[in-house]
C-alpha cells in the first residue's frame, strides 16, 4: 500500500513526498487506518519495522483535523531520552508543512534545558514526547495542563516496564481525560503488557507482526568460552588492526563500565552508554561514535532499540541476550543501509541453554569459531535444549566458509 492510498491530511502527504516516503511498511499499513478510525490499538512490532511513523502520521492527521487548543493534545511516552529525541526528529520531519508543534521532555539535562521544556509545556505544544520520570517532575510542579489530551501513546512499552516505569505510567494515565485514544506499541507481548493493556486501553484492535529473522546480510558466528576468556577474544580480534565501528553489548551497566575500562587500559579506545551517564555525556559519547572519533562503543540494551547508527561493522554480544527478541534487536544494529555486517556472540557455560533457544528460533546452528590458541581451551557446547527442531546443517557449513572469507576481507 502507498501512503497516497491512505486518507491523510494534505500537509502530511506533502511532508512524505519531500522525504521520499512512498510505500507503507506492514505495521504502517495495518496500524494507520485503525488509528485514523479512532480505535485504541496494541501493536507488537520490533524496531526497524517503521512503527514510529505508524503512530506519528495518523496522530498528525488527527491533530490537523481537530480544533487547535492551548493545551497539550498528545503525549508520547518513551523509555529513553535517545528514543524521545529520535521520535521528535521524525515528528518534525513529517510535520514540516503542518502547524502541529512538538517538544521532547527528558531528564539528565541542565537547568536551561529544563526551562525550555517548561516553556514548551506551558505554551501548549501540541505533542509532548517524554520519558515518564521527567514528565512527572514537570507535572508535580503544577503548571502542566493535560485536560485537552486526546491521544496517549506508549512506545516500547515492554522496555518501559522492564526499566521500572509502571508506577510513573499509571500516575500520568490517571491525570488524562477518560475519553481519549490510547496506542500501545511493544516489541514483545509478555503477561505484564497484557495486564497494562487491560488497565488503560478500551476495546483495542490488536496488530501483531511476527519477530523477523535477522537480515541475511548479517554474518552470525559465536565463540564458546569461559567468562574470563571473553576479553582475551576481543584482544585477539583486534591484535592486527584497530577496530572499525564496533558495538559491544553487555547485560548490566556495571559490566559495561568494567569492559570499557579494560579496553581503554589495553589501548583499544572505547566509550560507554548506560543509564548512569548524564545527558550531556551520553550525547557526547554517541556523537563521538557516530563521527568515528571513537570506534568502540560498549552499551547496555539502551542502544539495541530505536537508535539509528549507520555503518556499524561489527556487533559483539559480550553476554548472551536475555531472549530472542533482544538478540534480533542487538545484531540488527549492523548491516543497515545496504551494508554488510558481522555479529559475534560470546557463550559461557551458564549461557549455553539461552543461546540454544536463540538457535531454535533461527532454525539453524550458528557457526562456532574455534578459540585462538592464545586464549586457551574452550568448554564443550552441550546445551539443554527444550525442543528438537531440525537444524539446517548445510547452513552451518556455508556460514563457516562465508565467515572465513568475510574475516579475511575485514582484516585487509
Amino acid at each position: 500500500m502507498k501512503f497516497l492510498d491512505l486518507d491523510l491530511h494534505e500537509s502530511i502527504l506533502e511532508g512524505l513526498d519531500a522525504m521520499n516516503f512512498e510505500q507503507c511498511t506492514e505495521v504502517q499499513e495495518k496500524a494507520i487506518p485503525e488509528i485514523l478510525k479512532g480505535h485504541d490499538i496494541i501493536a507488537v512490532a520490533q524496531t526497524g519495522t517503521g512503527k514510529t511513523a505508524a503512530f506519528v502520521l495518523p496522530i498528525l492527521h488527527l491533530l490537523n483535523e481537530e480544533t487547535k487548543s492551548k493545551g497539550v493534545r498528545c503525549i508520547i511516552m518513551s523509555p529513553t531520552r535517545e528514543l524521545a529525541q529520535q521520535i521528535d526528529q521524525e515528528m518534525q520531519g513529517f510535520a514540516y508543512f503542518s502547524s502541529v508543534s512538538s517538544v521532547p521532555i527528558y531528564g539528565g539535562s541542565d537547568g536551561v534545558a529544563f526551562e525550555q521544556q517548561k516553556k514548551g509545556l506551558t505554551k501548549g505544544a501540541d505533542v509532548v514526547i517524554a520519558t515518564p520520570g521527567r514528565l512527572l517532575a514537570h507535572i508535580n510542579l503544577g503548571y502542566v495542563d493535560l485536560s485537552d489530551v486526546s491521544i496517549f501513546v506508549l512506545d516500547e512499552a515492554d522496555r518501559m516496564l522492564d526499566m521500572g516505569f509502571h508506577e510513573d505510567i499509571m500516575a500520568i494515565e490517571k491525570l488524562l481525560p477518560k475519553k481519549r485514544q490510547t496506542l500501545l506499541f511493544s516489541a514483545t507481548m509478555p503477561d505484564k503488557i497484557h495486564t497494562l493493556s487491560r488497565d488503560i486501553l478500551h476495546n483495542p484492535t490488536e496488530i501483531k507482526l511476527a519477530v523477523s529473522k535477522p537480515a541475511e546480510k548479517i554474518l552470525q558466528a559465536a565463540y564458546v568460552c569461559y567468562d574470563n576468556q571473553k576479553i582475551e577474544i576481543i584482544k585477539d580480534l583486534f591484535k592486527n588492526e584497530q577496530p572499525k565501528r564496533t558495538l559491544i553489548f553487555a547485560s548490566t551497566k556495571n559490566k559495561v563500565k568494567e569492559i570499557a575500562q579494560t579496553l581503554n587500559q589495553l589501548k583499544l579506545h572505547a566509550t560507554e552508554m548506560h543509564s548512569d551517564l548524564d545527558q550531556d555525556q551520553r550525547e557526547r559519547n554517541i556523537r563521538d561514535f557516530k563521527s568515528g572519533a571513537i570506534q568502540l562503543l560498549v552499551a547496555t540494551d539502551i542502544v539495541s532499540r530505536g537508535i539509528d547508527i549507520e555503518d556499524i561493522r561489527l556487533v559483539i554480544n559480550f553476554d548472551v541476550p536475555n531472549d530472542t527478541e533482544d538478540y534480533v534487536h542487538r545484531i540488527g544494529r549492523t548491516a543497515r543501509a545496504n551494508n554488510d555486517g558481522v555479529a559475534l556472540t560470546f557463550i559461557s557455560p551458564s549461557e549455553q541453554s539461552s543461546f540454544a533457544q536463540i538457535e531454535e528460533f533461527l532454525e539453524e546452528e550458528i557457526f562456532k569459531i574455534p578459540l585462538p590458541e592464545t586464549v586457551g581451551n574452550a568448554p564443550e557446547y552441550s546445551p539443554e535444549r527444550k525442543t528438537n527442531n531440525k537444524r539446517r546443517k548445510s547452513a552451518n557449513k556455508s556460514r563457516n566458509k562465508s565467515y572465513n572469507r568475510k574475516k579475511g576481507k575485514r582484516r585487509d
